[in-house]
């Protein structure tokens, strides 16, 4: 196969939809917590620190891991353009924010895998309640290891019924000290706004059931209601199961570090096996409170990690319906053409 010549504005199209697509990734209360810069045939990734969560995720790790989940999406689209995106994580130790710069190197076209998974970033939507009762195969679940283990990340599955009832008893107790925190509660109340919003951020009414069915071991949702009896009606097979649902697979995302470098590698390893999972038509469930909560996080870790870092836990299984609403902001609120 030969390489396409391109021409400058060929290119500048090519980044354009590069970074559209890397909107697409999820982000902790669907902050959106990343700017780009173009300029010439490079990309420059940013963390953008107004939009961290400053009570949950003070030190900026969930922050860090949403902005590695765009990276992924964008290399994803540049290779599915047919380029090879050279990767500098974290190019510059005297500014913090700047978190990579991809170079946009000519290449071949892409093979069918690569175009398959990139037609995954804008089905896939994050799931929040139970799942149908199928089970995951294991030839999925061995993929997302692998695909993980590609980006420097690990996943460990729960296989026990009483690891698994552990981690969703210990998520129960983070959602509930959250809850009785005035804090954690208005920075809840930033991000989840009425359903009168023009905003294109947060978690809004279209992103989360109005009452999430329980799973057996029971992973709580977040409230993002609060009490206001917002969010979707259940989809038609959840309406009408009795008792509880299935919870799916519990994974915990691990890695050896847990340093900025760590925490964007697990991000890419995150939106990496979620393509793989959407390309199954499976969904994701993430369960973040007891990693924001320190003293919940050092016991995961001494007693389900192997001594690696848990940076994200989710249930993986197959959703009822097309999944939840979502919305990004516009790409030119994100993305500056530099000089």
């Amino acid at each position: 196969m030969q390489t396409r010549y391109r021409t400058a504005a060929d290119m500048g199209e090519d980044m354009r939809r590069a970074v559209e697509d890397a909107l697409w990734a999820p982000s902790v209360h669907n902050t959106q917590p990343w700017r780009f810069g173009v300029r010439g045939s490079r990309i420059s990734l940013r963390a953008d620190p107004d939009r961290r969560l400053g009570v949950a995720d003070p030190k900026g790790r969930e922050m860090l891991i949403s902005c590695g989940a765009a990276l992924y999406n964008l290399r994803l689209s540049l290779r599915a353009q047919g380029y090879d995106p050279v990767l500098r994580l974290l190019p510059d130790p005297d500014r913090p924010h700047l978190l990579a710069d991809v170079h946009l190197e000519p290449d071949e076209e892409p093979d069918q895998q690569t175009l398959r998974e990139h037609a995954q970033i804008r089905r896939r939507r994050s799931h929040r309640g139970a799942f149908r009762p199928e089970t995951v195969s294991a030839g999925v679940l061995t993929a997302m290891r692998y695909d993980v283990e590609r980006e420097g990340a690990r996943l460990i599955e729960a296989v026990d019924s009483h690891v698994k009832g552990a981690l969703a008893a210990l998520t129960d107790a983070a959602e509930h000290l959250q809850r009785r925190t005035p804090a954690y509660a208005a920075e809840i109340g930033r991000w989840a706004p009425s359903p009168r919003t023009a905003r294109k951020d947060g978690m809004q009414e279209g992103a989360y059931p109005r009452q999430a069915p329980e799973t057996s071991p029971n992973f709580p949702a977040r409230d993002f209601a609060r009490g206001q009896g917002w969010g979707t009606e259940p989809a038609q097979g959840e309406a009408q199961r009795e008792g509880q649902g299935v919870a799916g697979v519990a994974l915990l995302l691990v890695s050896d570090g847990d340093g900025p470098a760590d925490w964007v590698r697990t991000g890419q390893a995150l939106q990496r096996a979620l393509l793989r999972a959407a390309e199954g038509d499976l969904a994701a469930a993430f369960h973040t409170q007891a990693l924001e909560v320190p003293e919940l996080r050092a016991f995961i870790r001494a007693h389900f990690c192997r001594d690696a870092y848990p940076q994200m836990l989710l249930r993986i299984g197959a959703p009822e319906g097309e999944g939840l609403d979502t919305v990004r902001r516009p790409i030119d609120d994100v993305m500056i053409v530099e000089p």
